[in-house]
């Protein structure tokens, strides 16, 4: 009998997970109870790093600098936000699934705080010199977006190579997102698993 792709604890083994990632796929909850999709677009949506654009308006927010950004310091309550729609994707496996990637340092939440609270933020998960950005979520304007910016800045320090948005949206469009067919993608994506390097030190 074929190993389950679920621990006995209910959420997605880890080393499968990766392996998912670095094969193209990512994982979706399709119904409240749970039942995982395996998808791989195509065409995929990328932010091409060397294309990335703020729009004007972000770049007044920016100057006023209305938000602390911190890296991986509350990352259960960013999945938590994320899910927090009417709709979500995000089941209560994805969110522990994810949280298992985050204690063995590929999943990452880049966060938006204001007065010590929360505001927004983002996760997804870091592999060689990609990074599978998952889902944002806002409370303040520009929030989300603010962190997306910071994201980008940080992969362009650290030297990666490949920001993947899954799907294309006119929301990331802004920003400088197009979409590749899936062969480009994959092989962007080979070149990429090549990296040695780190989201955060």
């Amino acid at each position: 009998m074929a190993e389950s792709i679920f621990t006995a604890e209910g959420y997605i083994r880890p080393a499968l997970l990766l392996a998912a990632y670095r094969g193209g796929l990512f994982p979706m909850s399709l119904d409240h109870r749970g039942e995982i999709g395996w998808f791989s677009p195509d065409p995929r949506g990328v932010i091409p790093l060397d294309e990335f654009h703020i729009p004007k308006s972000l770049r007044r927010t920016l100057r006023k600098n209305p938000f602390e950004i911190r890296f991986n310091s509350a990352f259960g309550e960013v999945i938590r936000g994320c899910a927090l729609r009417d709709t979500t994707w995000i089941s209560q496996r994805i969110r522990t699934s994810y949280e298992k990637l985050h204690e063995l340092g590929y999943a990452h939440s880049v966060e938006a705080w204001k007065d010590g609270r929360l505001v927004g933020g983002l996760y997804g998960v870091a592999v060689g010199g990609a990074f599978f950005g998952e889902s944002m979520f806002s409370k303040e304007t520009d929030a989300s977006k603010v962190a997306l910016v910071a994201l980008v800045e940080r992969m362009k320090e650290r030297g990666f190579t490949l920001l993947d948005t899954q799907w294309s949206t006119s929301h990331l469009a802004r920003f400088g997102c197009r979409e590749i067919p899936r062969e480009d993608y994959l092989l962007q994506l080979d070149e990429a698993l090549t990296v040695d390097t780190s989201l955060v030190p």
